[in-house]
């Protein structure tokens, strides 16, 4: 019987701080903060499923540490999001 690690981002909770980190680390570029920009870090560079990504983008915006913009492709950092990744 094989025996697997937990999924370090199934908890919804790190995985919108990670998010956060993201899109500050783009913020910080000066760059516009593209969706996408977040996104794939997120599914390939730190290994996270989609589901953990949904479940990470809600989360942050509920506690406000992101804004989506109305069009759904843009993702801002808001400044109670900068504060807790700085």
């Amino acid at each position: 019987m094989k025996h697997i690690a937990d999924r370090p981002y199934a908890d919804p909770e790190k995985a919108a701080r990670r998010l956060g980190a993201r899109a500050h680390l783009r913020a910080d570029s000066g760059r516009p903060r593209i969706y996408r920009a977040t996104q794939r870090p997120f599914l390939f560079g730190d290994k996270g499923t989609p589901a953990e990504y949904r479940a990470g983008v809600e989360r942050a915006i509920s506690h406000d540490w992101l804004e989506m913009h109305d069009s759904g492709m843009l993702v801002m950092l808001t400044q109670s999001g900068a504060d807790l990744v700085a």
